[in-house]
């Protein structure tokens, strides 16, 4: 192992998460490392759009204006239901006073911001490096970290895999765990990644939708609440949920689902059984799917972590909560997470006490528990419209908003926020 670097924070997890942690720390004068498993970013993600609030969190760095220009301006949520043939419609307005919209923006075009921002600051993202222990102190956390370096393999058809070519030893104040839900600082921590509720699958598509318009659009059928969201160019996803049984992440065989599509060994959707099962769920959509490209079929878990940290070792995003694609509720209260917790190791870099961090992890997982339905919940009022009063539950993970954000929203569905 060669000599420990040091450092004030040790950022693990290179997705929009760690990338604007690190951007926060290092915009406050502190020096950060940053370390990701994965060989590059990411291509295609789940996670396709801003709430107004990332959007302003984005604003305090100077670059939310880079990020609308990239992007697409949603001004309204549409609720609809169908019954008889008839659609029954409810439509609530982005109130923010600063950013009155939700923008559609791929996940990999907000990183690219995030990480050349980093790069004009000096912070480059170390990839193919594996966390691989930690080790806290009274004042420090060393982490032993794993350089991967991919080996070639087989004689006429080679083959590669990853392999540990060094393992350095960095020393950091603080070590933020951003690495997702298969996170290696919640291992490190021994932190638990219970099941809270129901584990979802979807059939995720992109399309050309020319004629999409400019709100994220929310379908609620029987069984399955499904979303629209347009995209930049033209082209919308669609989020359609599919009836699966329900077994534990201990249990399940990720790459294999059994759905209403039939068992599937592979993740990817077929072209015809999307438009049907699009037709099934919004038969009244007059714009057919065309162009169809990118798709997937995936099982979604609900999930939150026993703590979100101790000490000097804390955890933001998918490593710390997972709940269903709809709303974009998880990668946006990431973000604000990784302000929060920036904001927090600022002020204890400055003379503050570690027990701010104590706050930061109460605070947070009291939050999720509301969000996950563990306690608390929507709450319908005699005026509310049948169709959102009985689906009031299955709406709270689908809302694009979190925290307080939430209550303006659900205002305008005639719900309240009950949070138990």
């Amino acid at each position: 192992m060669s000599g420990a670097r040091k450092t004030d924070v040790l950022v693990v997890g290179a997705g929009p998460t760690g990338l604007l942690a690190a951007l926060s720390l290092s915009e406050a004068g502190l020096s950060v490392e940053v370390i990701d498993e994965e060989w590059r970013p990411a291509g295609h993600s789940y996670a396709l759009a801003l709430h107004p609030r990332s959007l302003e969190l984005l604003d305090d760095l100077g670059l939310a204006q880079a990020a609308i220009a990239q992007g697409r301006k949603l001004e309204s949520l549409t609720i609809s239901s169908h019954e008889q043939d008839q659609p029954r419609l409810v439509r609530c307005q982005l109130v923010d006073r600063r950013f009155p919209f939700l923008l559609s923006l791929p996940q990999s075009a907000l990183e690219s911001l995030l990480a050349e921002r980093l790069a004009k600051r000096g912070v480059r993202v170390h990839w193919s490096h594996r966390l691989a222990a930690l080790e806290e102190r009274l004042d420090t956390v060393t982490a032993r970290v794993d350089r991967l370096e991919k080996e070639s393999h087989g004689y006429g058809v080679a083959h590669g895999s990853w392999a540990v070519a060094e393992t350095q030893a960095i020393q950091a104040g603080f070590v933020i765990g951003a690495d997702g839900h298969r996170s290696l600082v919640r291992r490190a921590l021994e932190t638990s990644f219970e099941d809270v509720g129901p584990s979802q699958a979807f059939a995720i598509f992109e399309c050309e939708a020319p004629g999409a318009g400019e709100e994220m659009q929310l379908v609620i059928g029987p069984d399955s609440v499904n979303a629209l969201w347009p995209l930049p160019g033209g082209r919308g996803r669609w989020t359609l949920e599919l009836t699966a049984p329900d077994v534990s992440s201990a249990d399940r065989f990720k790459s294999r689902l059994t759905t209403m599509l039939g068992e599937r060994y592979f993740p990817y959707v077929d072209e015809e059984q999307t438009r049907e099962l699009l037709r099934a769920r919004a038969p009244w959509f007059d714009k057919p799917a065309g162009g169809i490209g990118w798709s997937i079929e995936v099982r979604f878990e609900r999930r939150l972590a026993s703590s979100f940290g101790r000490g000097r070792a804390w955890l933001a995003g998918d490593a710390a909560h997972l709940t269903g694609p709809i709303g974009m509720q998880s990668m946006n209260a990431g973000l604000a997470e990784a302000c929060d917790l920036a904001a927090r190791i600022e002020r204890i870099h400055g003379g503050r006490g570690l027990d701010l961090l104590d706050g930061y992890g109460g605070e947070r997982r009291a939050g999720w528990e509301f969000q996950l339905g563990r306690r608390g919940g929507l709450r319908p009022r005699p005026s509310t419209r049948d169709f959102v009063a009985k689906d009031a539950a299955r709406l709270l993970p689908c809302l694009p908003a979190t925290g307080a954000d939430l209550a303006p929203l659900a205002a305008q569905l005639e719900l309240d926020v009950e949070l138990g």
